[in-house]
């Protein structure tokens, strides 16, 4: 088989890369282990300093430049991980960096890879617009020009997860990996199939984007759409790792963004770890696809960290609806004094914890001397909002849920 990147390459470029990265833990998840039905390990890549894995491959390929290339400097593409992990090495090689972001590309994802150290250049309205023009600054400049996976420097260094996964967690059955442009996993794929070839590997693509799966396939690229993984939402994939991940015969997965959003918010409260979408992708597909890693010994590469603090912020809150920990309820009360407070004692009595109550009185929906309240209750669990309900109606008062409760 000749693959564009060998399992050598891999291990040459973990001993380029040692000790200028951190070599992150893998660790047992007892619980997640439980529930999942598999025997759960993690690779916190989120531990790196710029909080994802892509240093791997970024440092990788600067330290390959002859010095003439480094003379002249780099220019690369990316709306996040790559661009801050070229920004951090190349300043501390030296390296005149230059990266270019899609101009909708949020504030401080440009800020935090400015102050690493590159000049970054906003152009376009996607990364294909903002990767042209990277392009063409380095056809113009004399630049080097980075790919963020399709490149062989950089899919060994990515495979240097499998090397440390594989000493740290001996006899995996399966390793469970994100696949946006597919480095991280081809990378991957030629470590562990040198190392370990009883081991499988699996990618999991975001079924909004699910590239690989088309490019393998022969479809078209993927429309594509919002998503809450925007790490992994890439319309093609490299040609290098395309052919690496078919001629290896790799399985693919997709996931769905509600069990995305719940990895997210797994990961912040079982494990205490922050994860991005593309990041949680892995676990994701244990939530999703239980009977396919039921019972096996399954390594799952949490690639990054970098989250917005508003969107992580409406995770943890769908997460406590999704569970029944948050609940709105719709409750009909007589417009009469002591109505609001018998209902509010009632959900004190139980354990609730009122966060936001609504008291309408002109709702031409509801008879007159009737009004609506609305309440934005937090509970222990769903148990609570059942028996909450109960006492509600017990108490005479119409009830119906608005959202959460899993009544």
């Amino acid at each position: 088989m000749n693959l564009p990147v060998t399992a050598a390459d891999v291990e040459v470029a973990a001993v380029a890369i040692a000790g200028q990265i951190l070599r992150t833990p893998t660790t047992a998840s007892r619980t997640l282990s439980e529930i999942t039905g598999a025997e759960v390990f993690i690779k916190f890549e989120n531990l790196q300093f710029t909080a994802s894995y892509k240093e791997r491959g970024a440092l990788n390929k600067l330290l390959s430049l002859s010095g003439a290339e480094r003379a002249a400097g780099v220019v690369a593409c990316s709306a996040g991980n790559f661009a801050q992990a070229v920004a951090y090495h190349s300043r501390r090689l030296d390296i005149s960096a230059m990266v270019v972001m899609p101009t909708q590309t949020p504030n401080n994802k440009v800020e935090r890879t400015s102050v690493l150290g590159a000049q970054v250049v906003r152009y376009g309205p996607d990364v294909d617009a903002s990767a042209t023009h990277a392009a063409e600054i380095a056809r113009t400049s004399g630049r080097v020009f980075l790919k963020p996976f399709d490149d062989a420097q950089v899919i060994a260094g990515q495979g240097t997860v499998a090397l440390e996964m594989l000493d740290d967690a001996p006899d995996l059955d399966v390793l469970v990996v994100p696949v946006g442009g597919g480095g991280l996993l081809s990378g991957m794929a030629v470590a562990a199939r040198e190392r370990a070839p009883r081991t499988e590997l699996v990618g999991v693509q975001s079924e909004v984007y699910p590239s690989m799966i088309a490019a393998l396939s022969g479809s078209p690229p993927p429309l594509g759409g919002t998503t809450i993984a925007e790490g992994i939402a890439v319309r093609e994939v490299g040609h290098l790792t395309a052919r690496i991940v078919a001629e290896l015969d790799i399985g693919l997965l997709t996931v769905t963004e509600a069990h995305i959003e719940e990895a997210i918010a797994l990961y912040l409260e079982i494990e205490k770890v922050v994860a991005e979408g593309a990041g949680a992708a892995a676990l994701a597909a244990l939530l999703e696809h239980p009977q396919r890693f039921r019972g096996r010994r399954v390594g799952l590469v949490l690639s990054g960290g970098n989250i917005d603090l508003q969107l992580l912020a409406s995770v943890i809150m769908r997460s406590l609806v999704r569970t029944g920990r948050l609940v709105t309820l719709r409750v009909g009360v007589t417009d009469a004094p002591g109505s609001l407070s018998k209902v509010t004692g009632i959900v004190g009595e139980q354990g609730g914890n009122i966060l936001d109550v609504q008291h309408r009185r002109h709702i031409l929906a509801v008879p007159s001397r009737v009004a609506q309240l609305d309440l934005t209750i937090e509970v222990a669990n769903a148990d609570v909002t059942n028996a909450l309900i109960a006492k509600i109606r017990d108490a005479g008062f119409h009830v119906d849920v608005i959202q959460g409760g899993l009544a």
